[in-house]
């Protein structure tokens, strides 16, 4: 296993249980949160749904996400995150397993806002466990191991949902039902790999403690550009993995068992992207580039992928069109891991209220967004302006780290180590 730190030293074995477990959590919550966008088509012609009336699903999703982001990130500062992690995810679980009995369309906007605001409490307990056992250097390759969890429970959702509905020929609420049921497990394992542990101070990464603390200056940057970034990317990929089942259906004509195997395969594509972005990251610090613009070469890659989507208005469907659709996803993804390495660098002691308030500012953005993507392809009766639109914007997020963030600070015992 390779080393975290920078210094060769090997993965604790607590430490990879842990970080495999924090991948499954990642997993299981794109399971209970991918399963409608895989039945997207079904549930949409039983309840007789606009293009908007989908779009709002999403968006309720969205606010009750940005409500969640801000009660969990508060409490995973005070909260001992071994319990109020299993505690969220077995109340997001729940509520999806509920969703299989929804009679209309009423309830099943409830439902997706329930859950919603549990899933919500997952990137902050999360994000505050990544911070406590992995260091500066190394966090953007953990978070990429975290945030491929996203796409692993994807690929496994659409070939669920495709022996259910297709092989099976099944009503897309056993999928919910079915997923929904995944959680207990993870909460046993959890439970029992966490023992003992406390994530206190002790665990924090050494490198930290050295760093000299930010100026004020240098902190309201870091928040401009965090929340510049998070509104763009988030939105960005949120239109993607909602959407784009739909979009091949709909636009393109392609059948329900292509879009499902198709499905897999992007969120594998994405998932690799996301691996790879964290493994650059980590290996240009460790060939002497900063830790800022390892992070930003890094991200400047991932938005060139996402600018494939300016293509997609000149497209017909075909293998051209699923290739852009596939580089933009690894793209998207990608820029997470850098992401979450940035936000952990603001504050050591409140990960959990950093990550919240982010996560608020993101969900209510990309929430008004999704239903914003959906009128304007009722109005144009295309989706070809709102992906082009998606793909561009990723720009103004790499500009945000270029310019706003601020060089890394140097350590705090660098004059002591200079020759007078």
């Amino acid at each position: 296993m390779v080393g975290f730190g920078g210094g060769g030293e090997r993965l604790p074995r607590r430490v990879a249980v842990i970080a495999g477990l924090l991948l499954a959590a990642s997993a299981i919550n794109y399971m209970d949160r991918q399963t409608l966008a895989n039945a997207s088509k079904r549930v949409v012609e039983e309840f007789a749904l606009t293009n908007e009336g989908y779009g709002r699903l999403e968006e309720w999703f969205g606010y009750a996400f940005a409500a969640g982001s801000l009660v969990f990130g508060v409490l995973a500062d005070r909260v001992s995150v071994r319990w109020l992690y299993p505690a969220a995810l077995l109340a997001w679980s729940l509520v999806g397993f509920a969703t299989g009995f929804t009679r209309d369309a009423e309830e099943l906007l409830w439902c997706r806002t329930a859950l919603g605001f549990f899933e919500a409490a997952h990137w902050p307990c999360a994000l505050k466990t990544t911070q406590l056992i992995l260091t500066a250097r190394g966090r953007a390759l953990g978070n990429g191991i975290l945030q491929s969890g996203t796409s692993i429970g994807s690929i496994l959702t659409p070939v669920a949902m495709w022996w259910i509905m297709v092989r099976m020929g099944q009503s897309w609420r056993l999928g919910f039902q079915i997923v929904g049921l995944v959680g207990i497990v993870w909460i046993f394992g959890w439970l029992a790999a966490t023992r003992g542990e406390r994530f206190g101070a002790s665990d924090r990464a050494a490198d930290d403690a050295g760093a000299r603390p930010p100026t004020g200056a240098e902190t309201l940057a870091r928040w401009a550009a965090v929340l510049v970034v998070v509104v763009v990317i988030n939105t960005v990929w949120q239109i993607l993995r909602a959407w784009i089942p739909l979009i091949l259906q709909k636009q393109y004509g392609y059948g329900e068992g292509e879009t499902l195997w198709f499905n897999a395969l992007w969120f594998g594509v994405a998932d690799v992207g996301c691996l790879l972005a964290g493994w650059a990251a980590w290996w240009l610090a460790g060939r002497g580039m900063s830790v800022k613009w390892s992070r930003v070469a890094t991200f400047a890659v991932c938005c060139a992928l996402c600018l494939a989507l300016l293509a997609v208005p000149a497209l017909s469907g075909g293998p051209l069109l699923l290739a852009v659709f596939l580089v933009a996803g690894a793209g998207a993804l990608g820029m997470f891991p850098i992401y979450y390495s940035f936000t952990q660098d603001i504050s050591r002691h409140h990960q959990g209220l950093v990550t919240g308030v982010a996560s608020f500012f993101a969900w209510v953005a990309s929430a008004r967004f999704q239903k914003l993507f959906g009128q304007l392809a009722d109005q144009t009766q295309s989706y070809s302006v709102g992906l082009a639109a998606a793909g561009g914007v990723t720009v103004v997020a790499l500009l945000a780290w270029a310019l706003l963030w601020p060089a890394d600070r140097p350590r705090a015992d660098a004059d002591a180590e200079i020759p007078a």
